[in-house]
């Protein structure tokens, strides 16, 4: 990352229900998902004029991504991952960003189950 985009954007624990699911009974039901965002991008410019304009709207970006994530069933929560990645760095000023799509209660014994991607312009077919 350049001196510019060593500034991070965060959105944690966006809350999406939706299907997903590899079992029968899961594609039957909505599920919550849990995602963290961490965007690299530079937010000088927005920060010197004080407009949400020149800003990385996370609000924007929370909305989009609750909509990709609902949009249609499916199986895996990478696949979750990748595709909002590929959103995020083809619909907005972001240079990189880490996803973490969380599904709680998919294992009995453990509290939560997770990935976690980090993907930039380069990796994106959008770059």
């Amino acid at each position: 990352m350049t001196t510019t985009d060593s500034d991070i954007v965060s959105i944690e624990g966006l809350n999406v229900d939706t299907v997903i699911g590899v079992y029968d009974w899961e594609q039957r039901q909505s599920q919550r998902l849990v995602i963290d965002l961490q965007m690299a991008c530079d937010i000088q410019t927005a920060a010197n004029s004080d407009n949400i304009a020149e800003a990385l709207d996370y609000a924007t970006v929370s909305e989009a991504v609750t909509n990709w994530v609902q949009q249609q069933p499916r199986q895996l929560i990478e696949t979750v991952a990748e595709g909002i990645a590929e959103l995020v760095l083809k619909e907005f000023a972001v240079t990189q960003v880490q996803v973490k799509v969380s599904k709680p209660g998919a294992v009995v014994n453990a509290t939560n189950v997770a990935v976690t991607i980090k993907r930039t312009q380069f990796d994106s077919p959008f770059g």
